[in-house]
């Protein structure tokens, strides 16, 4: 059933209607809970990690430190590179198998790829909730990554394909939005068994079984969406799909935009090295290496992956670590909510220049007192801690509303669709790849670097800001296909594309 009223569109993509039903926002909803999958392990990791059961039966050496009350053991407890790898190796699993899911992705299209995804994930979640060895846990984890691996490269493609230009920012974000909730549902679940011992630590790692199960059951009666049947050749499926998505008849102006894509997509037999050409830099640049990889320089990841040990090691004691990050997720949660309201309207470049100022500025003062404050054998004070928690919540916020939900959602807008699949697996690979790095080297970094990590991500902002300022076109409510002409007018791009108008 077809809900509100028929969007026109304005002065980009004439003629592009619409109509929210029900069928929208059904495959929306199922497509978007590979989020969850994503979000429900970044939250669950790190503090199954931070559990004294967990640590002592597989990581006896760091519980022994964790006891202890030296002064170095205040930045450096959890410092163990076989603990991190726990948590890394399913990054790096999933960094390879995108490569795969593009070829999945793009031959038998995006809803193969999620249900693929799903049945990977639900795998992993049984061997880590039954891992009586460490070999055990990162089989399970490696299963975990080939989920994530699948879900990440075909779901926010689902989504932009999916939703009319107008509201496509918002749309998408349904992926981050879900990934904030998974997280959240994690932080709540961990501590409630962080009470059960000695096996909470199970029931957290096999309570990822859940969101898989749930988008496989859905993923059965999820459609596949018009871009991806027309680049497979299924014209009148196509058709007939994106006439009961949009919720009206007409939709030949759209319909004729996808099947000029797909007419380029079919004379691409290389979509890899065709991301290589000229005309293909920009995408390459910024949506396939520099927004991923930013993604997580950010530092958000590390906070979110470690934010119980963070405030562990901050002196906040075991079960308030776990509710405080229970406060900084349900700030990502609400910060999603504000960037759906708003993306449509300010546009991405805004969100990303605004949030820049903000974190730069959290992790300046973040920097200041922990230098000051932090490190000598002793528990901050009250004010300083609630300080602290303060500036994480500020930057957790700014990173929600901006390279959080836009990190997916510009790369899955930016590519055409002869280079999409290719393109969102290279985005997936280098995002995992950062994701494994940063994960593998903060706690050894925080040891070592010590507040000076915090300057480090100031820096790498106030870089990816400028990155942002000087080389991403606006592309709010510009249709899909229609996104590679931004680049013929600009100042840069226009060199290695060619010099074209823009549609209006």
């Amino acid at each position: 059933m077809a809900g509100g009223f028929v969007h026109h569109g304005g002065t980009k993509g004439e003629g592009f209607e619409y109509r929210i039903t029900s069928y929208f926002v059904f495959a929306c909803i199922v497509a978007a809970l590979g989020g969850s999958l994503f979000g429900y392990d970044l939250g669950v990791s790190g503090g199954v990690t931070s559990m004294d059961d967990f640590l002592k039966e597989f990581f006896p050496k760091v519980y022994r430190r964790k006891q202890e009350h030296l002064n170095e053991t205040d930045y450096c407890k959890y410092d163990n590179q076989i603990l991190t790898l726990f948590t890394s190796s399913l990054y790096f699993a999933g960094l390879i198998s995108t490569f795969a899911a593009s070829h999945v992705t793009r031959t038998r299209g995006r809803r193969g790829s999620i249900m693929v995804g799903s049945v990977s994930f639900f795998v992993g979640a049984i061997f880590n909730a039954f891992a009586v060895n460490i070999s055990m846990l990162i089989i399970g984890r490696i299963f975990l990554g080939i989920g994530i691996g699948f879900g990440n490269q075909a779901v926010p493609l689902y989504l932009s394909e999916m939703a009319p230009a107008k509201i496509r920012g918002a749309v998408n974000q349904l992926f981050q939005l879900t990934t904030c909730l998974g997280i959240l549902v994690a932080n709540f679940v961990n501590y409630g068994t962080n009470k059960i011992h000695p096996w909470g630590w199970r029931l957290s790692l096999g309570l990822a079984a859940v969101p898989a199960i749930l988008m496989f059951v859905g993923g059965i009666f999820l459609p596949e969406t018009p871009n991806s049947l027309v680049e497979q050749g299924k014209l009148d499926e196509g058709r007939r799909v994106l006439e009961k998505v949009r919720g009206v008849k007409n939709v030949d102006a759209e319909f004729a935009d996808l099947l000029e894509a797909s007419e380029a997509a079919r004379a691409v037999t290389q979509p890899f090295r065709n991301l290589l050409q000229p005309k293909n830099r920009p995408q390459l640049i910024i949506g396939g290496i520099g927004i991923p990889a930013f993604q997580q320089l950010t530092g958000m990841n590390s906070i979110l992956f470690y934010a119980p040990v963070i405030f562990q090691s901050l002196g906040f004691g075991s079960g308030a670590a776990l509710y405080s990050s229970i406060i900084t997720s349900t700030m990502l949660v609400v910060a999603t909510f504000v960037s759906m309201a708003v993306v449509d309207k300010f546009g991405r470049r805004f969100l990303f220049l605004e949030a820049g100022c903000q974190m730069i500025l959290s992790m300046l003062v973040l920097a200041v007192i922990l230098a000051l404050k932090f490190g000598h054998g002793v528990e901050l004070s009250k004010g300083y801690a609630v300080v602290l928690v303060i500036m994480i919540c500020l930057f957790v916020a700014a990173y929600g509303w901006s390279w959080g939900p836009l990190g997916w959602l510009v790369p899955s807008e930016l590519f055409p669709l002869e280079t999409r699949s290719a393109g969102q697996s290279l985005v997936v690979s280098v995002n995992l790849f950062f994701t494994a790095a940063i994960a593998q080297c903060f706690l050894v970094s925080l040891c070592h670097l010590r507040y000076g990590i915090f300057l480090l991500f100031a820096a790498l902002i106030f870089i990816m800001s400028l990155f942002i300022y000087f080389l991403l076109p606006e592309t709010k409510q510009v249709p899909i296909e229609e996104i590679h002409l931004l680049f013929q007018n600009h100042w840069l791009w226009k060199k290695y594309v060619g010099d074209g108008k823009t549609p209006v």
